[in-house]
């Protein structure tokens, strides 16, 4: 009697583009693809459909999303695997079916709150069917205003990042397969902002903020150790409101030293923090708890008080200096990075002048540099005195030059210092071990080598700076 064949699994890749965010989102719908008998590959051209997890945040990103999705349509030549092309995450959920009509190379445009049920549409794409393109809306209605009312809401409401398996909370199991061989992993501990900064247009399609409970955070920081990570990386876009919507200002202090207690976890590192929002004790818990990195990224965006206000934030000059001060007076070693923007709207010369002052006596380790660009239903959009594209571009360059000054400058103070680096890479050229210091961040923010050093991925090993290259250190081991 002839036995029945298995139908061969069908194979996803997912593409990702942007943020260490959605790197945690792509690895959501991975784990619920994985769940639902998908196999994972990471070529496109291997797989029977391409999930692109797009960037909507700025210009450029959109245009390599865009890019993304084209390279991968372009597999659907019949010589490779690939039959289908899906565009997921921000700049899908934002524009949805404008985007889909501009892009007719794409099979589907997916918005979050398809995320649940992905698997059933991919296999419908497969099988000749074309889903409804997303419909944008302001995903800040979904839940209510006030943050401690939305703890009952959120549950029915799609938070990509935030998915569990269920079952027994002492075996905590995320929804999410690791699609990165790596010693470190992002892990979000929220969603959405609350913050109205005029010229961000993420609260809109990412919605209102929302905190995933500790026992959430905790449990998958578990589970990330049981799959041999030892950094976790957390992630949000507002890391200094987590706990507010369930009534708790204090609730990341507490957060932090119960990840540093998980067994596996050695370095526990915090992103996005709001200089507004940065409470003292906070400041005292992470420079306090062992295993919290001296790594403090602060959303500064620029030092001028007037151009704050206009951007609809706060402080300036005088505070950001005595906010640094106090971080470098408990962690004198301390790695702090930024974001800047220039060529606001109305952005004076006097301005940019003080920020470059600024820049100059904070002494930061990294700073990223963005022009100006309008953002579609922004309040920036609508305001007077928009300044020439050539003087934003010209603007750019010139505070370029002086941050890659400054911070080799900053690089350079470290020569001496006594540091641990987390292997993390291989330098394919010529097998340098390459990692991270404590006060440097995954990705942007420079690297550590080690010439010469009889170490393996995962290692955190005890090294002294020699020199430095750029903001980039060499190190030899102690």
């Amino acid at each position: 009697m002839t036995q029945p064949t298995e139908t061969p699994a069908r194979r996803v890749a997912v593409v990702t583009l942007g943020c260490s965010r959605n790197e945690v989102d792509s690895e959501e719908l991975a784990g619920r693809l994985a769940a639902d008998g998908w196999a994972l590959v990471a070529d496109p051209a291997e797989a029977d459909v391409a999930l692109v997890n797009t960037c909507g945040f700025v210009e450029q990103a959109k245009k390599d999303s865009i890019d993304a999705l084209l390279e991968a349509a372009d597999l659907k030549d019949g010589s490779h695997r690939t039959q289908a092309v899906v565009a997921v995450g921000c700049l899908a959920e934002r524009y949805g079916s404008e985007l889909a009509e501009q892009l007719p190379e794409a099979d589907a445009v997916l918005g979050f709150d398809s995320y649940a049920a992905l698997s059933g549409h991919l296999r419908a794409i497969l099988a000749g069917s074309r889903p409804a393109s997303h419909t944008p809306a302001d995903r800040r209605m979904l839940l209510p205003l006030t943050p401690v009312d939305r703890a009952a809401a959120a549950a029915q409401v799609s938070l990509p990042g935030h998915g569990t398996t269920g079952g027994d909370p002492t075996a905590y199991r995320p929804m999410r397969a690791l699609l990165e061989d790596r010693p470190w992993a992002p892990l979000k501990i929220a969603s959405g902002c609350d913050r109205r900064c005029a010229f961000c247009a993420i609260p809109a399609f990412r919605g209102s903020f929302v905190s995933r409970p500790i026992a959430d955070v905790v449990g998958e920081a578990r589970w990330l150790a049981e799959q041999g990570v030892r950094e976790v990386f957390l992630v949000s876009e507002n890391s200094t409101s987590y706990g507010k919507d369930f009534g708790d200002l204090a609730a990341l202090e507490k957060l932090l030293p119960q990840l540093t207690a998980v067994d596996g976890i050695d370095r526990v590192r915090v992103s996005y923090l709001q200089p507004a929002e940065i409470r003292p004790g906070l400041l005292e818990v992470m420079a306090s708890t062992p295993g919290v990195m001296p790594y403090y990224d602060i959303s500064f965006q620029h030092s001028a008080s007037g151009l704050l206000r206009r951007m609809r934030r706060f402080g300036g000059t005088d505070a950001f200096l005595d906010l640094i001060a106090r971080v470098r007076s408990m962690t004198p070693e301390a790695g702090i990075r930024s974001n800047v923007i220039v060529g606001f709207p109305g952005e004076t010369e006097a301005e940019l002048g003080e920020l470059e002052l600024f820049l100059a006596m904070a002494r930061l380790d990294v700073v990223g540099v963005f022009g100006y660009s309008d953002e579609d239903g922004t309040e920036a959009e609508s305001l007077p005195d928009h300044l020439d594209t050539e003087v934003v571009t010209e603007r750019v360059a010139r505070v370029t030059d002086l941050v890659e000054q400054l911070t080799a400058q900053r690089a350079e103070e470290r020569i001496g210092s006594e540091v641990t680096v987390l292997i993390e890479a291989f330098d394919d050229d010529e097998g340098m071990p390459v990692g991270r210091a404590e006060f440097q961040g995954p990705e942007v923010d420079g690297v550590t080598s080690l010439p010469g050093a009889d170490v393996r991925v995962g290692d955190i090993v005890p090294a002294i700076i020699t020199t430095s290259e750029g903001i980039d250190l060499v190190a030899a081991p102690r």
